[in-house]
Parts: structure tokens; C-alpha cells; sequence
């Protein structure tokens, strides 16, 4: 970020320099990845685990420490038990892929190899990951390349989600409300509990976003003295404009394939043959600030679009 200090007539432009809790960097651990910015861990990035068959984030923080993903497992006492291995923190998942379902656990996603190692450059960083989707015979549908970033930005960071899809056979995405990327934000910030849904229309609330297509839906809520929360970034280069899958209870997803059950046309098919791909990609402001500041979605849309280029 640049200041730019007026100082007699003179306009001095410095370069702030990167804060040490600035510092992206990532530790390797039995089936999963701890991401940190300086002295803090953020996310915990899992491709093992025994509950789930898929990847996920949990554990998501702002880069105060605070917590904006759900407890995972759920703590009882703190948190609504429902959908517990479905909405770990942040993830990928398609309810019909194939005539399979990914997003109820019912196929799984197979962490292969990461194609480029978890790497840190100051204040980004990146790992690029190849995935397999197996149905639920164990047949290999396709594969995923997921390359995942890292910016740290003002109070909070930025996470880009980048997937390409490909296989050797055709293969399609079908029509559910359960598809695409989906998040599941801390209990003290759902809907339910005082926290807030605001999407780029100027929508507010569960209820008025569900189904509707926008460039960003921001799930946040005051706690204390600070403002937590995610916004989920769509990519406007994306084949399609998302919907937005919104309940009150503490989670939303981007789903730019359940046409017919967000009730807006006909049923979707989205077709991949072989030699063909298909992309998608988003972006997740993570962040805490002061409840006094306004909503940084519309600027964190703004840089999101212009890093993912």
C-alpha cells in the first residue's frame, strides 16, 4: 500500500513497509496445512481426514486471532450441532457431480499431490493442489487443479480460490442448491444470533439474498468491539453469474449451477468432454475491524478483481 504525504509542496510517496505480522508462512503437518501470518495461525487447510472425504478450511481467523469459520467439530453449548462434517469452515463441494454427491459426503475427493508446494513471498502465498473425484462406486469422474492464494491486506487477507476442472471422459455438473463454494461463519455472527447478511445489491438478510445472483455476499457481526466476518468474492470471468444459497443459522455459498432449484429457468447441465475444461474461481475477504468502520466488501471486491486478473 502507498501513502502519499503532502510536506511544503512536495508530494513524498513511501512505501509502507511489510509488518511482521504481515508475513505469510505455511507449516506442514499429518494431512493438512497450517497457514499463519507472522505469529498467528488463520486457517488450517485439511486434505486428510478419516470424518471427511474432502478438502476444507477450519479453524479460519482474522489476523487478530478472532475466529470467523464455525468450531469444527461444533462445541456444544456454543454452537448449532447440525450439518457438522458438511460445513467444517470453507470448501468446495457439489451435491450432484456426475450423479454423485460430494457435498453430503457420499463420493470422495482425493488429495493427490501438490503440484507447487506451499511457497510464501512477504505478504502472499501460494500452493497449487491436483485432486481426483472418485463416485460413490470409486470410479474417477475427473480431476481438480486448485491453486489457492493468500494476500494480506489492511485488517484482513484475502484467499483465492482457483479450480480448474478436466478429465479423459465427459463428464457434467447437475441442478441442486447444494453446489459450489460454501462457508459456515462463527456462531456469534449468524443471522440468528445479531450478525448480518449484505449482498452488492443492497440486500439484506437470509431471506432476501437466497437465490439471487451478486458480485459479493458479506456475512458479518459485531462481537465486542470489532466487526468479524467473511465476504465471498465471484470472479467475473466465471461462466456464469453465482446464486447465492443464504440461511440465517450462520452459512452461504456461491452456486452458479442449481438454476432450476434457486427457482430462475430450467434445469442446468454444465457439460465438460474431454480436451475441454471447465474454470471456476472466487475469492473470500477474511478480516476484523472496527464496528464503528463501515462494510469493507465493496473495496475487498475491488482489489479481488483486480490481483485475480
Amino acid at each position: 500500500m502507498h501513502r502519499c504525504v503532502l510536506f511544503l509542496g512536495v508530494i513524498v510517496v513511501a512505501v509502507q513497509p511489510i509488518m511482521a505480522g504481515d508475513e505469510i508462512g505455511f507449516r506442514a503437518d499429518s494431512g493438512k496445512l497450517v497457514i499463519s501470518a507472522g505469529d498467528q495461525e488463520i486457517a488450517t487447510y485439511v486434505y486428510q481426514d478419516e470424518k471427511i472425504p474432502r478438502p476444507y478450511f477450519a479453524h479460519v481467523k482474522a489476523l487478530d486471532g478472532r475466529q470467523v469459520t464455525r468450531n469444527h467439530p461444533p462445541i456444544k453449548g456454543k454452537d448449532r450441532d447440525d450439518h457438522a462434517t458438511m460445513h467444517p469452515g470453507i470448501w468446495l463441494a457439489f451435491g450432484d457431480l456426475n450423479g454423485s454427491d460430494f457435498w453430503r459426503n457420499r463420493a470422495n475427493v482425493v488429495h493427490k499431490s501438490f503440484i507447487e508446494k506451499p511457497a510464501a513471498n512477504g505478504s502472499s502465498g501460494k500452493f497449487v493442489e491436483q485432486k481426483e473425484y472418485l463416485s460413490n462406486r470409486g470410479l474417477r469422474i475427473c480431476s481438480e487443479r486448485f491453486h489457492c492464494q493468500f494476500h494480506v491486506k489492511d485488517n484482513g487477507y484475502l484467499l483465492l480460490w482457483d479450480s480448474t476442472f478436466t478429465s479423459d471422459r465427459e463428464f457434467y455438473f447437475g441442478d441442486q442448491e447444494e453446489m459450489g463454494l460454501g462457508m459456515r461463519v462463527t456462531s456469534p455472527v449468524a443471522e440468528l444470533s445479531g450478525g448480518q447478511l449484505t449482498d452488492s445489491k443492497a440486500r439484506r438478510g437470509a431471506s432476501k439474498i437466497w437465490s439471487n445472483a451478486a458480485d459479493w455476499c458479506d456475512y458479518s457481526g459485531v462481537v465486542g468491539d470489532r466487526r468479524l466476518g467473511m465476504t465471498l468474492l465471484c470472479h467475473p470471468k466465471n461462466f456464469r453469474p453465482s446464486w447465492f444459497h443464504a440461511r440465517n443459522y450462520g452459512f452461504v455459498a456461491a452456486n452458479a449451477f442449481g438454476r432450476k432449484a434457486m427457482g430462475k429457468g430450467g434445469t442446468s447441465r454444465i457439460t465438460v468432454k474431454p480436451g475441454e475444461s471447465l474454470r471456476l474461481r472466487y475469492g473470500i475477504w477474511i478480516y476484523s475491524t472496527a464496528a464503528s468502520e463501515s462494510l469493507p466488501a465493496k473495496s475487498a471486491y475491488d482489489s479481488y478483481v483486480k490481483i485475480s486478473k
